[in-house]
């Protein structure tokens, strides 16, 4: 029976695709972490803990709290040495001004140096694309993020939630106008939701050995164990009630079969789902949301976890997965 040293600092790094930027295997985003029921000191606490076990990288986004996300990140870094971190933000809706979303050349550079000012930061090191953009046109956008880089505005620039057609088409635009590639890509990718990751961006690993920040590794807290007997009060999917459809009877009785394999590993049904997340050779990083620093703490233990996935676990829990 395996068992978990909880003082062990494990997070290991990893490449951001075929870049030589290196990330730490977990990350710490910031659209749940940052809520509006959290404090700043709070969050100061979370970006402190998640930084001392070996987390480099922090991810944010305009969207997220209309700004409040980027403001508090911006003041929790206050602590920090600018060097040694990795930040990220995401551009897409940055308000109701019909110029202020989507991705033209006009809200790249407007959203970024708003973003930038909230943050308190003269550049972020990672940029995303938060969706397609299907009013603007693909070159418009990588001739955007080739001149925000030339600005050193940010360094690496990315997409969210594309079609690999899209990105194959911005590869392509960039090689012919001789402009700046994406690097990543941040999907989700959890053990309910796996399509993008193994099947569509397969050919984009391949080709460009594209990097990827994949968010949701928890399926919104399905894949914790949390939801087996209900949803507590309090709970996301009770406060969220938009995301109340994610939860369905096949969900929980995969996620039961699911709790045995970690009872058997000595670890919990979170950590099993991120390790498992882990153990995909083209995730570069997990990006992690918690509304507590007991889920910090325990999350972040999954990378303890990996290592014991061999192939018979591997095949045990695809037999789950299959029903």
């Amino acid at each position: 029976m395996m068992k978990l040293n909880l003082l062990e600092k494990l997070v290991q790094y990893r490449r951001l695709g075929n870049s030589g930027l290196k990330v730490s295997e977990l990350s710490l985003g910031s659209w749940i972490t940052f809520g509006p029921n959290l404090s700043l000191n709070n969050v100061k606490e979370c970006m402190r803990y998640a930084y001392d076990q070996g987390i480099n990288f922090f991810d944010n986004a305009e969207a997220y709290g209309n700004g409040l996300a980027e403001l508090m990140m911006g003041e929790a870094l206050r602590d920090f040495r600018r060097e040694e971190l990795v930040i990220s933000t995401k551009i897409f809706w940055g308000g109701d001004n019909p110029n202020a979303t989507g991705l033209s050349w006009k809200h790249m550079v407007e959203g970024v140096k708003n973003s930038l000012r909230r943050l308190q930061l003269d550049y972020v090191d990672l940029l995303f694309c938060h969706r397609p953009d299907p009013d603007t046109p693909i070159e418009e956008t990588v001739r955007a993020m080739d001149t925000l880089i030339k600005q050193g505005l940010i360094f690496y620039w990315g997409t969210s939630e594309w079609s690999a057609k899209d990105i194959e088409a911005a590869f392509k635009i960039a090689k012919e106008t001789h402009t700046t590639p994406p690097v990543m890509e941040q999907p989700e990718y959890n053990m309910f939701n796996r399509t993008r990751i193994e099947k569509e961006y397969t050919s984009l690993f391949k080709r460009h050995q594209l990097g990827t920040t994949i968010w949701s590794p928890l399926n919104s807290g399905i894949l914790s164990g949390k939801y087996n007997k209900g949803i507590p009060k309090n709970s996301r999917l009770d406060r969220q009630k938009w995301l109340s459809h994610l939860l369905t009877e096949e969900k929980i009785q995969k996620v039961k079969k699911l709790s045995s394999i970690a009872k058997e590993l000595n670890c919990s049904m979170s950590q099993l789902a991120i390790a498992w997340c882990l153990k995909n050779p083209n995730v570069s990083t997990v990006i992690l949301g918690t509304s507590s620093m007991e889920q910090l703490s325990e999350n972040i233990q999954a990378s303890t976890v990996v290592p014991y996935l061999d192939q018979t676990i591997m095949k045990k829990i695809n037999t789950c997965l299959k029903g």
